[in-house]
């Protein structure tokens, strides 16, 4: 790519979930659009090296749990020793949990809290850290992966992700009206359906019929077509997006 193609040429952006469907698509865009990103992992290390491979090792990767306590701000303390700044920040990990309301308490209340964790607190924790090094470093972007489902609601099993979504979208809101005048910009992204391994299993077991009869186009979202719309959020030409919530459902919810 020409210089002017490549508009995140020089920014360090840490992405978390980074190897799986969507965050691997991310990392490739961001890579191919100039950034070196910070891939995190929880189990699948040898996945992160190979993403890490497919970008010519113009980046780093991370092992972090955050599904622990304090999982984030270790993530956070690793990454910032990998390089002196960081520009952007993608919380894109998550987890969807299903549990029926005749759970018992202590296994819906298990469930709850780690759905929480993994898809808000984690993010949260992030979030905080990225702020307090974007103050003092002359801004920065936050791009919060969250869902439909927290925006419309979601399925009677699976409440809590769409819950723990909701929350995200809220803290974006938060943190755009709150440091948008540090330099920092918050942008949440929320997508329906995205045809990965996820999607696929419901595929197999439902149908695709299923997953896609209220999409009017008929399709789901490809991983690629997030990972473009990433990478634009991150651009430090997009400031006015600050605190926008960016639909990609092909007309399933409209606002």
């Amino acid at each position: 790519m020409a210089t002017f193609e490549r508009p995140l040429a020089g920014q360090n952006i840490l992405v978390t979930g980074a190897s799986g469907g969507i965050g691997a698509a991310i990392v490739e865009r961001l890579a191919g659009e100039g950034a070196r990103p910070i891939i995190q992992y929880g189990r699948d290390r040898s996945g992160a090296e190979a993403l890490l491979e497919r970008i010519q090792g113009q980046g780093w990767i991370v092992q972090a749990d955050l599904s622990a306590a304090d999982g984030a701000f270790g993530l956070w303390q690793d990454a910032a020793g990998l390089c002196e700044r960081i520009h952007g920040v993608v919380n894109n990990a998550g987890i969807r949990t299903e549990i029926p309301i005749e759970a018992e308490p202590d296994v819906w209340q298990a469930a709850w809290r780690k759905e929480f964790q993994v898809n808000f607190f984690a993010a949260a924790d992030l979030c905080k850290e990225a702020l307090r090094h974007f103050k003092a470093h002359g801004g920065g972007t936050i791009v919060n992966m969250a869902s439909r489902a927290g925006q419309r609601g979601y399925a009677a099993d699976a409440m809590a992700y769409g819950a723990s979504k909701a929350a995200l979208i809220n803290l974006t809101k938060s943190i755009a009206r709150s440091f948008g005048a540090d330099g920092i910009v918050a942008v949440a992204i929320a997508p329906g359906w995205v045809q990965t391994e996820m999607a696929e299993d419901f595929i197999a077991k439902f149908g695709k019929q299923a997953a896609v009869s209220d999409i009017p186009i008929g399709e789901m979202a490809q991983p690629s077509e997030v990972a473009e719309l990433v990478a634009f959020a991150l651009r430090p030409s997009q400031r006015s997006l600050n605190g926008a919530t960016l639909d990609l459902n092909g007309g399933s919810y409209i606002r």
